[in-house]
């Protein structure tokens, strides 16, 4: 899931701490391509463009709305064009003005039928290209791209709200042209109770008051789908000088501790791949219904607190999250059918910056974890699907794009660009990328053109053009690909072959010295169903069953609901209303969904799980389960 007009001062504040030739500025070769038709949205940037978007909005906690108005600062390419094409989804429009530079004045729109996947395109007459247009607007409580808490769903017993803008969800409570291809700055001032915090992918400030009137400014340009607000009873907490978390009283102490490593992930990442370019790196710690492990927006990453388990054995998330700051904030796929460029970068940064803190092995051990989860995907993507480089996702969500193809194989495609050039000539190529494309929209016809350029035409008889374009076109996974291995993970094999054969009790495995890795694989390696004995012995030796630790729940409960173990069926409910991760909890409601019985249960378990749950995570839930989505309460 990663800005304004910069003050004279800010621009040399960080020039000064970047070395001249990596100052953030697009190569001369390089041509944004936002003026190339994006499918999943209805904006025309070739004809005028958003450079800036100023919001001015009151956040109605009990209401469940944001209201107000959001003021478009235009480039026009085209001076003669007379429409102004912007993505809505649900928002009630209460009126648009134009400036012509000396008044505002009212201006004819159109909001036209809504399409399921893309919303309303919203058409704004004017009588000339004119440099802004303010539209007055308020959102809906079921918008898509915000999420309203009770305070029964939240530690601190206070109302939360927070947004998830990725991958079309901006427009849901923005006017704006909701396409990766156009970036913009933006200010903005936001309203809200005064007992509670708001916060933005901006400059937050670790020192503001809580006085219910907020101001902020992002001084970088971002796509719309790095546009982040949150509300709520939240408190900071310092890790170095640039990064700390934001979360609510009971939970930031631990958040802290937990992440305390930010900093040093911040500094490799900056030796490998060039200057931190964002100022701050702060996290809010959402509550556990947030949909995703992470969204990176901009100087204010959201986190589930999901990865909080006491040993810093899942902060490779963080590591992911910060990886964005270089590949998909600062170098931005185009369009969704590109987002390997943002997922794939990043994976391969996240593993880097794991390797340096952590160690080779566990960097190995989550590589054969996720090429293995990719292996099982491809059983049931279609051909068309497992190609990198996609075709336009015209007709099609584009959170379909979001899968391990985009994450997995294309972390593995730059695995094998290491391998063959060197890691330091690796490196540095790939510090170049984000050096000369920084704040620039991609595709993947420019990265295969840099490539050419930069790597093979430099480095011959390293790796054929053949065999580029069998990784970026072809479906599979290609013959070049040198799988991951881990030695560790023999010895976890060999240990679960022991105790499966009964030649070693449960409590003659070394699983006590084992982290949640290996017990990813120990699990995710079991056969489809065991016996209630062998779950017994397990249970009662590891007490899988109420684990505190998601990713281990996340393969036990699976395996108990294929298995017939229905002692875990408290625990599965406890775990289900609880947590809104959708990587954790959709295993077991697929698994669930496979028999009558199982399907009871959790529809059950969902009635009273669905209104802590995300719109994105209800919908997964729904689909998983074929039950009907609730009517929407008239207002």
């Amino acid at each position: 899931m990663s800005r304004l007009l910069i003050a004279a001062l800010m621009a040399l504040a960080l020039a000064a701490c970047k070395p001249a030739a990596e100052i953030a500025a697009p190569a001369a070769n390089v041509v944004d391509s936002s003026d190339v038709p994006d499918p999943n949205s209805y904006a025309q940037p070739n004809r005028v463009r958003i450079e800036h978007l100023v919001l001015n909005l009151q956040a109605d906690m009990a209401a469940r709305t944001l209201a107000g108005s959001a003021e478009l600062h235009l480039k026009w390419q085209d001076d003669k064009a007379r429409e102004l094409v912007l993505d809505t989804r649900d928002l009630q429009i209460r009126g648009v003005q134009g400036f012509d530079g000396k008044a505002w004045k009212n201006l004819s729109y159109r909001l036209d039928t809504a399409d399921l996947i893309l919303g309303s395109a919203l058409r704004i007459k004017l009588p000339s290209a004119l440099p802004r247009v303010r539209v007055a607007y308020s959102t809906v409580p079921e918008a898509s791209g915000l999420q309203w808490l009770t305070p029964e769903m939240t530690a601190s017993k206070q109302p939360f709200m927070f947004s998830q803008s990725q991958a079309i969800h901006a427009r849901s409570w923005v006017p704006l042209q909701d396409t990766p291809g156009v970036r913009f700055t933006y200010d903005a001032r936001i309203r809200t109770d005064a007992s509670l915090m708001a916060l933005m992918s901006a400059d937050n400030d670790p020192r503001a008051v809580r006085d219910g009137d907020y101001r902020f400014s992002m001084p970088q340009k971002i796509p719309s789908y790095l546009l982040a607000i949150a509300v709520g009873d939240v408190v900071f907490k310092p890790i170095s000088a640039r990064s700390g978390v934001w979360a609510e009283p009971s939970v930031a102490e631990a958040a802290a501790t937990e992440f305390a490593d930010t900093e040093k992930m911040i500094q490799v990442a900056e030796k490998l791949y060039g200057p931190y370019q964002w100022g701050r790196y702060d996290m809010l710690i959402l509550p556990a219904s947030f949909p995703f492990g992470g969204m990176e927006n901009p100087r204010l990453s959201f986190i589930t607190p999901t990865v909080i388990v006491g040993d810093k054995s899942l902060t490779s998330l963080i590591a992911h999250e910060l990886a964005h700051s270089w590949s998909g904030n600062l170098v931005t796929n185009s369009s969704w059918k590109d987002i390997w460029l943002n997922e794939g970068f990043t994976s391969y940064v996240e593993n880097r910056i794991v390797e340096q803190l952590y160690g080779r092995e566990l960097a190995d051990m989550e590589n054969v974890i996720s090429q293995a989860s990719l292996a099982e995907a491809l059983k049931s993507t279609p051909p068309a699907d497992q190609v990198l480089a996609l075709p336009p996702l015209t007709g099609r969500d584009p959170d379909e794009a979001l899968s391990d193809v985009a994450y997995i194989k294309g972390q593995w495609f730059l695995m094998f660009l290491e391998q063959r050039f060197g890691r330091e000539t690796f490196d540095a190529f790939l510090r170049h990328w984000f050096t000369t494309h920084a704040f620039t929209s991609s595709h993947s016809a420019e990265f295969e053109r840099f490539l050419t350029v930069e790597l093979l035409e430099k480095n011959p008889g390293k790796a054929s053009i053949g065999e580029i374009r069998e990784w970026l076109h072809r479906p599979g996974i290609p013959s070049s690909a040198t799988p991951a291995i881990s030695s560790r993970f023999v010895a976890v094999d060999k240990a679960q072959a022991q105790w499966l054969a009964g030649d070693v009790p449960a409590s003659g495995l070394t699983g006590t010295t084992w982290g949640t890795q290996e017990w990813v694989r120990f699990l995710e390696r079991m056969p489809a169903t065991l016996a209630k004995t062998q779950l017994d012995q397990l249970d009662a030796t590891f007490r899988f069953t109420g684990t505190a630790n998601p990713e281990i729940a996340q393969r036990w409960y699976p395996l108990t609901v294929r298995s017939g173990y229905t002692d875990a069926r408290p625990e599965i409910e406890s775990f289900l209303t609880t947590i809104g991760r959708r990587k954790l909890i959709m295993p077991i409601y697929v698994e669930l969904a496979k028999t009558d019985e199982g399907r009871a249960f959790a529809m059950a378990v969902f009635e009273k799980a669905r209104p802590g749950y995300h719109p994105i995570t209800s919908g997964s839930v729904t689909e998983a389960l074929k039950v009907p989505e609730p009517e929407a309460k008239q207002p």
